[in-house]
């Protein structure tokens, strides 16, 4: 039975659609069409039949129901090589649907909106569109379906070359479609999750992600890697970052420049963050923007030097100069003076980064998830310093004003620092961090290192409990005053006893910050 070739047009986004409509017509294809695409092809003088006189149905609910029918669905499924198939169509008096160019009502854009409603979000979700794409998917073999507007112009280009839109590319097409739909569905699922159902960890966990950029590699040159960002009005994040200047960012560039905004986040007075392989190796704050990243270099003049730095206020010409002085890979703030440009700019694969609202904490509902083979580790982000009620002090000499500060402003630093994690400061500037080690007492050691001769009179901070009395007893060594940790050890009296030997003042915060 030959049958004359159709098309099923219906499109929210009508970007091209007149044209590929036309392109389609010109090659003898009948366009059948619904709602506002039917009106937009009849405007443009193309000739096209209402779903409505296929179905002998019309519309109803208000749109809500158009395509959900036999003569459509059956039209899109039915198997051009089953005879029984196409046997049934003919007694059914059902034509074949060859095309199917459908794309969905604008959830995404709908949530996206601010004060949505939950009606809102509902309506905007379609029903009838993602039956009939797959639909079309699945039987691709027999039917080209087309989500994607920039799709319009491969399929004519191959129905005029060859007759046909080629096997290989209605395979590509219908996966599409089913990655598409399946993003679609996330969508929904996580609107209803975060507003409405407000589920914390569900049994089955669907993330829609984007494509944000493609890496040139991943953390080596021989691995591939792309960097997603995730759906919903998150600000403050790097996804949002305005690319002013310099190479394109690396998979480790992105990771380096994440871990420096989470702890930048954690102050509110002017303060640089200098980030060396995602781990601080340098934090000030001061008056001016200028004489944080002063403290902030001097805390390990040697460390920085090809590392990020972020800044929580707008760099201008005279800290520009410094940042110039050495060679720093991206430099993360607010905004940049025109001179403060100008300086920096100067040195061509500096990446400038602008990001208007960086001090703005994204969402709670934001996940913090780390892949392992064969499956995924999914936590809520840690959002919490440390709660002022449970701060006690254990040891006979309370903290002086000046090491309380100081020993915030350290717990702020070692809750993103990697774990085992100890760092050495004043109130205003770090001054050794040991980042990363395998046992607690290398990691106190080597922010001893670190900071030399400025360890003493400095403070510690610890991001878990002390095992053993061994870092209070290397700490007293180098002169420092005073410590904070989570307290908790089983051997917790040997550490105290050990601070009032030496007359060092030490507080438990009850809360440990661990960062693998």
């Amino acid at each position: 039975m030959i049958m004359a070739k159709r098309a099923l047009i219906s499109v929210f986004d009508k970007t091209g659609v007149v044209e590929f409509a036309k392109e389609l017509a010109n090659l003898g294809y009948e366009i059948i069409s619904t709602g506002g695409t039917l009106n937009t092809l009849k405007n443009a003088g193309i000739d096209v039949i209402s779903v409505s006189d296929i179905t002998n149905f019309p519309e109803c609910l208000d749109g809500r129901v158009k395509t959900l029918h036999p003569k459509i669905h059956a039209g899109i499924l039915a198997m051009r090589s089953n005879e029984k198939h196409m046997a049934q169509l003919k007694e059914l008096n059902v034509k074949t649907i060859d095309i199917v160019a459908i794309n969905l009502y604008p959830f995404k854009e709908t949530i996206l909106k601010d004060g949505v409603t939950l009606a809102e979000a509902i309506e905007n979700i379609d029903i009838g569109g993602p039956t009939m794409l797959r639909a079309a998917a699945k039987n691709y073999q027999d039917v080209a379906v087309i989500v994607d507007t920039n799709d319009y112009e491969k399929v004519i280009s191959e129905l005029k070359e060859h007759g046909e839109v080629l096997l290989e590319t209605k395979m590509l097409l219908s996966y599409k479609v089913f990655e598409h739909t399946s993003f679609y569905d996330a969508l929904i699922a996580k609107y209803l999750r975060e507003n409405v159902v407000k589920v914390g960890f569900p049994n089955k966990l669907t993330i829609p992600l984007e494509k944000q950029q493609d890496m040139r590699y991943g953390e080596n040159p021989h691995q591939q890697a792309v960097f997603y960002r995730e759906v919903g009005k998150f600000t403050g994040t790097l996804v949002n970052a305005k690319f002013l200047h310099g190479k394109e960012l690396s998979y480790n560039n992105i990771n380096d420049t994440n871990g420096a905004l989470e702890l930048l986040k954690e102050f509110s007075e002017p303060a640089v963050v200098a980030v060396k392989h995602a781990n601080p190796c340098g934090v000030g704050v001061g008056n001016s923007i200028y004489e944080a990243y002063q403290k902030a270099y001097e805390a390990d003049p040697v460390s920085i030097f090809g590392g990020i730095v972020a800044a929580n206020r707008e760099i201008d010409a005279k800290t520009a100069e410094e940042i110039n002085k050495i060679f720093i890979e991206i430099v993360n703030a607010p905004s940049y003076t025109k001179e403060a440009l100008e300086v920096l700019t100067q040195k061509k694969n500096i990446r400038i980064l602008q990001l208007p609202d960086i001090l703005n904490i994204p969402d709670k509902n934001m996940y913090e998830m780390k892949k392992v083979l064969g499956g995924m580790l999914v936590q809520e982000r840690d959002l919490e310093l440390l709660d002022e009620e449970k701060l006690v002090c254990v040891t006979e000499r309370k903290p002086t004003e000046e090491e309380l500060k100081a020993l915030k402003f350290g717990w702020k630093v070692v809750k993103h620092t990697k774990s085992n994690a100890i760092v050495l400061c004043k109130e205003d500037m770090t001054l050794g961090i040991g980042p990363g080690q395998t046992n607690r007492i290398t990691a106190a050691e080597l922010a001893i290192k670190y900071a030399g001769e400025k360890a003493k009179g400095a403070v510690l901070a610890s991001d878990a409990f002390f095992p053993f009395s061994d870092c209070v007893e290397a700490a007293a060594k180098a002169g420092v005053t005073a410590i904070i940790q989570p307290g908790g050890s089983i051997r917790d009296q040997e550490s105290i006893d050990a601070c009032n030997k030496y007359n060092i003042a030490m507080v438990f915060t009850g809360m440990r910050h661990f960062k693998h």
